[in-house]
């Protein structure tokens, strides 16, 4: 697997005080990498750097090779709250990156179309967003994400206002849909279960200011289900993960 996106030595002060210092990282072709680490440690303020809507005061970011620190657009960014625009249809609020590009509503909702299916959102395309479930709505922001045409997406804590039984269901659909779409996923959690059950590695974000504190590989099997948070592995990969935060 290639290394294709990452950061090196990247700092960001605020008023003279560091909140994160000298942070690397890097995501392998395919892979889903969550950012562990307590509220405060500086996970949103990397995850700004990382997109490009924020520079470092140190440091640099790397798509392909390049350098595209400060350069908003070159990956998927989808914040916590899913930002759908209520007096939109889904169709038109997914279809907006597409719109941004310059394309005429009618060919962007031509494109956006055939992907509802792969997302479970068939019959949903001409409803509005008050009208969509918690689950929904989450998987209409993450479609509008990858219609932005980034193999990489970067995701902020995106499930954390869902209920445990809604949250579990979008674990499994997310994996089996990454897959399927082949995107490499960076992922900031606080939610030690969440993290073991969706990455391939988790990189622990702990101190103040914030620094990678460890950098765990999970080498549970896939597919994954519920059951498998149930078993020894699962916990002692759960036990190695609470002892380095």
């Amino acid at each position: 697997m290639n290394e294709i996106f990452g950061c090196e030595h990247v700092t960001r002060k605020y008023l003279g005080q560091s909140v994160i210092e000298d942070i690397s990282l890097f995501l392998q072709e395919g892979e889903l990498v969550s950012l562990l680490g307590a509220s405060g440690v500086g996970k949103t303020t990397l995850m700004g750097i990382l997109s490009g809507v924020d520079r470092p005061d140190e440091g640099r970011v790397m798509l392909y090779g390049a350098n595209i620190t400060g350069q908003a657009g070159r990956v998927g960014y989808m914040l916590q709250k899913d930002l759908l625009l209520p007096y939109k249809t889904i169709i038109d609020n997914v279809s907006l990156p597409l719109l941004l590009k310059k394309m005429s509503k009618k060919r962007a909702r031509e494109q956006a179309l055939p992907h509802f299916a792969q997302f479970g959102l068939v019959e949903c395309e001409y409803f509005y967003p008050h009208q969509l479930s918690g689950g929904m709505r989450q998987r209409a922001a993450l479609l509008r994400t990858w219609l932005a045409g980034n193999s990489v997406v970067l995701l902020d804590e995106p499930f954390s206002a869902l209920d445990a039984i809604t949250k579990a269901e979008m674990h499994r659909w997310y994996m089996s849909i990454q897959k399927e779409i082949r995107t490499t996923t960076l992922f900031i959690t606080h939610d030690v279960d969440e993290a073991v059950f969706l990455s391939d590695r988790i990189y622990i974000l702990s101190g103040r200011p914030g620094r990678v504190s460890g950098e765990i590989k999970v080498e549970l099997p896939r597919p994954r289900t519920s059951e498998n948070t149930l078993t020894e592995d699962f916990l002692a990969y759960k036990r190695k993960v609470l002892q380095a935060l």
